[in-house]
């Protein structure tokens, strides 16, 4: 060390972190449990292409990193992101290195998978892709959401919630709202509680239905009305 230099003691646990995402194969497994559900070592092993050891000794690294955790079934074990505040970091670190990231597909399943998650996707608990931009920009057009200083819902956005029945939960550290940058579209969308909770209420109400194996996600013709009805989003035009 230099001599008069102090060394920063955050710096060890910043590359230890940043060495856990610096793996092609740990990066496929965060990537795919962006969808926000429970994946088991086989079901990462065969997405990402590797064998069940392999895999399961990267998810071993992830699980001592504090980016994943586990539980068991059985002979079952399925892992999946630790908390929020982890799919944030996935989804940022996403966003940043998107340009590189879509270069032109390989083959056509790769062409369709992309231009899914394009138009409507999950990003861990939340609505993503086109989707979620144009629900974020009807919300804030409409005096629901400001977007001036921050992700903030406004009173009568709060009202909105309520009026389609949707509890929004106060309690923990989660933000009610926060944006989050989409990594195909390099806008935000709407995260946190609120975005969370209104991503719930999109799948259980049948407004949008999952497709694929990947976190891609589509509008349903209940949801096209639902979207019209309660955002003025042109249903001809959703994404």
């Amino acid at each position: 060390m230099t001599p008069g230099h102090t060394k920063n003691a955050t710096a060890p646990a910043l590359a230890a972190l940043a060495g856990l995402f610096a793996d092609e194969t740990r990066a496929a497994c965060l990537l795919a449990l962006l969808d926000g559900r429970a994946w088991t070592a086989g079901e990462l092993a065969r997405h990402a292409g590797v064998a069940a050891s392999t895999a399961s000794e990267h998810l071993g690294k992830l699980v001592a990193g504090g980016l994943l955790t586990e539980e068991r079934q059985g002979r079952h074990r399925y892992v999946r992101l630790a908390d929020a505040r982890v799919a944030q970091l996935v989804e940022d670190l996403t966003a940043h290195a998107a340009p590189d990231a879509l270069a032109r597909p390989r083959t056509l399943r790769e062409s369709s998978t992309r231009s899914a998650m394009a138009r409507g996707r999950t990003c861990y608990d939340h609505l993503a892709g086109r989707l979620g931009i144009a629900i974020t920009s009807a919300m804030t057009s409409r005096g629901l959401l400001r977007q001036d200083t921050g992700f903030a819902l406004t009173d009568q956005g709060l009202d909105w919630f309520g009026e389609l029945g949707i509890e929004l939960s106060r309690t923990g550290r989660r933000p009610l709202a926060r944006a989050c940058l989409d990594w195909t579209e390099r806008r935000p969308h709407l995260a946190g509680v609120a975005g969370a909770a209104l991503c719930r209420h999109a799948l259980d109400a049948g407004w949008c239905e999952r497709i694929g194996s990947e976190r891609a996600v589509r509008v349903t013709r209940t949801g096209e009305r639902e979207l019209a009805a309660h955002l003025g989003i042109d249903g001809s035009a959703t994404p």
